[in-house]
């Protein structure tokens, strides 16, 4: 089990040895999509976090596939998966360090955190004169066992309640529900499509299946002359630049 997206990419990109710098984001984002749609019971309080993650996957893709760069001030242009890149790299740096922190936690747990035990014990033997007994090596080890038993009740006890919320939402679902609205419409904004579930998990569903079925050719798009404003048809409509496009990636 994968503690988080991160992971879950980091696992991809070292088992096929990949290039951490030069991301092939079209192979990366089917494996990632692939494996959220086999996850069976989910936390969705991890479930979002991949959720979000697809989302921002299919976005890069999207915007590698359009023929307009974004540039800098200096005019260069910008990779989309820069960002990306540098999270990464920052998960795995702290990912590195992991194991020498748990070493360190390990030799802290084996020191006496709460004062000196083997003194105190020590102290109560003479006082109550029976020093031999009180110091054997065996009461030492139950007093040490004891007090571990202890320590983990209380962060039992302290440990976060999570509660799992459950969504009404699959990629299935939704395609259905915007093929749909399509069919009745014949033509629909974006960004009503988008906003059409009030949670942010439905329009992060809604947006992940608008993104595949253009990849199935269930839909088309039309493109303002800005890319900004965009809408919804059916796919017997004028193929698009970023249709095309998305053909030709999957033929290769």
């Amino acid at each position: 089990m994968f503690e988080g997206p991160f992971d879950l990419l980091l696992f991809f990109i070292e088992r096929d040895e990949l290039d951490i710098h030069d991301i092939p984001i079209f192979q990366i984002t089917n494996e990632f999509m692939g494996y959220i749609q086999q996850m069976e019971q989910l936390n969705m309080e991890v479930a979002s976090d991949f959720i979000l993650t697809a989302a921002t996957l299919m976005r890069i893709k999207v915007k590698m596939l359009l023929p307009r760069t974004e540039k800098d001030d200096e005019g260069n242009e910008i990779d989309p998966r820069k960002e990306l890149v540098q999270h990464l790299l920052e998960y795995k740096k702290f990912k590195s360090i992991i194991p020498d922190m748990q070493a360190m936690e390990d030799q802290r747990l084996a020191q006496e955190s709460r004062g000196n035990l083997h003194h105190e014990l020590q102290q109560i033997a003479t006082a109550n004169h029976f020093e031999y007994e009180l110091q054997d090596l065996s009461l030492y080890k139950i007093m040490r066992v004891f007090e571990k038993v202890m320590t983990r009740f209380e962060e039992e006890q302290n440990r976060p309640q999570h509660t799992v919320l459950t969504y009404p939402y699959t990629l299935d679902g939704q395609r259905d529900y915007i093929m749909q609205r399509v069919q009745e419409q014949s033509r629909i904004d974006f960004s009503e499509l988008i906003l059409a579930f009030p949670d942010k998990i439905g329009m992060i569903f809604n947006f992940l299946a608008i993104l595949d079925m253009l990849q199935l050719n269930m839909i088309g798009i039309e493109i303002g002359e800005d890319f900004n404003d965009f809408a919804i048809t059916t796919a017997d409509g004028a193929t698009t630049q970023v249709l095309q496009l998305l053909e030709a990636e999957e033929a290769v």
